[in-house]
């Protein structure tokens, strides 16, 4: 399989980072390896994973924000590290695993069979004989939330606020994250947006192309997310934002 290198942005993880869950996944994966950035944590979780680095090195990279900047801070920042090595894929993932990285070669199966894709985004649709499990509040939130998010992006994408995503290492992609995110919590429709931006002042083929949504076999929720019910009317106010920032001309 071609190298990967998954970014996991982490923020007082320290209670329930599944060390085993990724040391599984270096193992069975040779041509994985993590880059964790901890996002200005209050607890124990940078040492737990300056631990774990050095119990793999050369696997795994760690990252340390000294201040606590979002989300979309330490993904960029681990993105960029991942971008300028030699893997052919990088992504990010959340720390908390509620999509198990058993799900990862499925990504990469799809790049390799669809050489024209520039992005493949996990996506939890709950269909038979798959194991989707989400708090039914969240849920009907956030697909309001999508619903929005997809007629601002004029794309029909079913979620993405997903956290799993993997992009193929190219000019393309890195240029994506050359400027700071600035849409918070939704600054994953921002990556999108400009995605869009790009193909469309390049005159390439609609971004609808190099984009593809993967449902996923397994996603659980899991206790301790830090996103409330307020931050989804948040959100509707950022996605407007990214509307009027990158694809209102």
């Amino acid at each position: 399989m071609s190298r990967i290198s998954i970014v996991v942005p982490c923020y007082n993880e320290a209670k329930r980072f599944d060390e085993s869950a990724f040391a599984r996944a270096l193992g069975e994966v040779p041509s994985l390896d993590f880059i964790f950035v901890d996002d200005g944590s209050g607890d124990e979780t940078l040492a737990i994973l300056r631990a774990f680095e050095l119990e793999h090195k050369g696997r795994v990279r760690v990252i340390n924000l000294p201040l606590n900047l979002g989300k979309s801070h330490a993904v960029r920042a681990g993105i960029l590290e991942a971008f300028s090595g030699e893997a052919a894929f990088c992504g990010y993932w959340d720390a908390d695993l509620a999509t198990p990285l058993d799900e990862l070669p499925r990504f990469i199966e799809v790049f390799e069979a669809k050489p024209e894709l520039d992005l493949v985004i996990g996506s939890r649709v709950k269909l038979l004989g798959r194991s989707i499990e989400r708090d039914p509040w969240r849920h009907y939130f956030g697909r309001i939330a999508a619903t929005v998010a997809s007629l601002v992006l004029q794309l029909p994408v079913y979620d993405t606020q997903c956290g799993a995503k993997v992009f193929r290492n190219s000019t393309t992609t890195k240029d994506l994250f050359r400027e700071p995110l600035t849409s918070g919590w939704v600054f994953d429709v921002e990556v999108i947006a400009r995605l869009i931006r790009q193909r469309r002042d390049a005159a390439m083929s609609s971004a609808e192309f190099s984009i593809y949504e993967l449902p996923l076999q397994q996603w659980h929720d899991v206790a301790g997310s830090k996103i409330m019910i307020f931050d989804y009317a948040r959100a509707f106010v950022q996605v407007l934002r990214v509307w009027s920032r990158h694809l209102r001309s």
